[in-house]
């Protein structure tokens, strides 16, 4: 009797990963970083926006000054315009700079943005008398609410947040948008 002869077929090796070939990095030290300068500066600019309606500070109108400034453009309650426009341009600046809970605070930036090219817009886009600021500031605002903040933000302590999700971003953006919209609904 002979047994049937086995045969080994040596498997070829996977070639060696090249350079090229290398998965790409979801975050480097430089796209973080990039992040955290786009955080503050969008974000500490939005917070003196806040601090000009609420305090009346950097040449603002404090509450009763807004809140005037409101009446004139349409919106109810003048002074409580003031408010919420003010905690939520502050709170909302103010949480991009730290990279603190980075979708909500992007959405708070980019509802009120909405609410100011809505009252600014008059037809051209370019400053003095155009929105390109507002847009620039909706955009990155908006921009960070779907990236997410980078690894120098505090949101990396949020276990929830830790790893950001663009379903995260893209809710806290539509949330924005829907009350903002509400708010110009109000508007007369």
């Amino acid at each position: 009797m002979t047994s049937p002869s086995v045969t080994t077929t040596a498997v070829p090796a996977a070639p060696a990963p090249t350079a090229s070939a290398a998965p790409l990095a979801l975050s480097t030290p430089a796209h973080d970083v990039g992040l955290l300068l786009l955080r503050l500066v969008l974000g500490l600019t939005m917070a003196a926006h806040g601090a000009q309606k609420l305090f009346g500070w950097f040449g603002g109108g404090g509450i009763s000054g807004t809140g005037q400034f409101f009446t004139a453009s349409g919106y109810p309650a003048g002074d409580a315009m003031a408010v919420l426009a003010g905690l939520t341009e502050t709170l909302g600046g103010l949480g991009l700079a730290a990279g603190l809970l980075t979708p909500l605070a992007g959405a708070a930036v980019v509802g009120t943005m909405i609410n100011a090219i809505a009252v600014h817009g008059t037809g051209s886009f370019f400053a003095p008398e155009g929105v390109e600021y507002e847009i620039l500031l909706t955009a990155g605002a908006a921009a960070l609410a779907l990236t997410g903040p980078g690894r120098y933000a505090a949101d990396r302590f949020l276990p929830v947040l830790r790893g950001h999700r663009l379903a995260h971003g893209a809710l806290a953006v539509a949330l924005g948008a829907v009350i903002a919209g509400a708010l110009l609904l109000v508007r007369s």
